[in-house]
């Protein structure tokens, strides 16, 4: 996490305001009562929750608790990029509500705040839905369509285009789906979900996009966030599938609610606000399995062929913690276009939906 938010963690005021309303636990119990919830839409509905249990009397305690509790919350939860986009997006929303009911009684306005927060919280749920709308129509009969991740919305989307198809309809398409050895229990669900939809699937390993792409129409992946110049910060692996796609000249889409769309500038990969152990030099040598031993002493022979070099995807050995939240920066250059529930944007148009939010 941030070191600025490693700080504010510790300061006695947060774990002050903290202390009747556990704003981490409220959003933790969220995200386990609905699988499907985003992180910024869980963070909202903790706000919302925060907000009808507020003893606060005055708009300047109310921001302030919500500032506090925001923070608080992005300093407790790994990778808060998605989650900050929930928060601040929230935020913004009361200050401006502030701004336009300051007349009356308090009271009524926080009654007013917690009964459109929660409206608020629900059209965001709700966008999942309009973007696969949206979205179903860029797959065309015949396509074969990549993608990797586990993106709720970008699944929702396919499988609004194998309901279309299932219907009566004449799209056909094939997906090409990207195995993350990280994350083996959520991509074989993906490709299940899908399978069980009617659509045939692929599996490859990561390393086999650039050897894939030349039978790939167009690549369809999600975004954790959406930041200002139009590139997003999405799972691990995503950039060097923007890379491959714009080689092949391939289109490369990205479906993402509007909540995503959040206040970052990344220059590149490193510049991300996270701390991410994906990279890490050590001279000391790893202790060998007494399997990769063997691996290591025998020469495969005739008979071993299926074993070593199966075209299946084999169980791998679980990766280093850290690795399996990583995310990388995938810049507006490679992005053909966001698809929105407002819409189709143009990775240029980012920066004027934030400014209309927040300016």
């Amino acid at each position: 996490m941030p070191p600025a938010l490693n700080r504010m963690a510790s300061v006695g005021n947060i774990q002050d305001a903290a202390k009747d309303f556990d704003i981490v636990k409220t959003y933790q119990r969220l995200i386990a009562e609905d699988p499907d919830l985003t992180m910024p839409v869980a963070a909202i509905e903790a706000l919302v929750e925060l907000l009808a249990q507020s003893k606060a009397i005055t708009s300047t305690e109310t921001m302030d608790s919500i500032k506090l509790q925001s923070n608080y919350l992005k300093a407790q939860i790994p990778n808060s990029i998605s989650l900050s986009a929930g928060t601040d997006l929230f935020y913004q929303y009361v200050l401006t509500t502030m701004d336009s009911k300051n007349k009356g009684s308090f009271e009524l306005v926080r009654q007013h705040l917690v009964s459109n927060g929660r409206l608020f919280a629900s059209r965001a749920k709700a966008a999942r839905e309009r973007i696969a709308s949206y979205g179903r129509h860029f797959v065309r009969d015949g396509n074969v369509v990549l993608t990797h991740g586990g993106s709720r919305v970008v699944g929702t989307l396919l499988s609004k285009a194998a309901e279309a198809s299932a219907s009566g309809g004449n799209v056909r398409f094939k997906v090409i789906y990207v195995m993350n050895d990280a994350r083996s229990t959520e991509s074989k669900a993906v490709v299940s979900a899908l399978r069980a939809k009617g659509v045939p699937v692929a599996t490859i390993s990561e390393g086999a996009v650039g050897y894939a792409m030349g039978r790939v129409d167009l690549v369809i992946v999600g975004a954790e966030g959406v930041v200002e110049n139009g590139g997003i910060i999405s799972r691990l692996g995503t950039y060097q599938i923007g890379l491959v796609a714009q080689a092949a000249g391939k289109p490369f889409y990205v479906a993402a609610e509007s909540h995503k769309f959040v206040r970052l500038y990344p220059l590149g990969q490193y510049d991300l606000g996270v701390e991410q152990g994906v990279i890490k030099f050590t001279t000391e040598e790893k202790e060998l399995s007494e399997n990769e031993k063997a691996f290591m002493s025998k020469t495969p022979e005739l008979d071993d062929k299926q074993e070593y070099f199966s075209s299946a995807v084999p169980e791998s050995p679980k990766n280093p913690a850290a690795a399996v939240d990583a995310v990388d920066y995938t810049p507006p250059g490679l992005i053909a276009a966001l698809i929105t529930e407002t819409g189709v944007l143009t990775p240029s148009a980012v920066s004027e939906q934030l400014i209309s939010v927040w300016y």
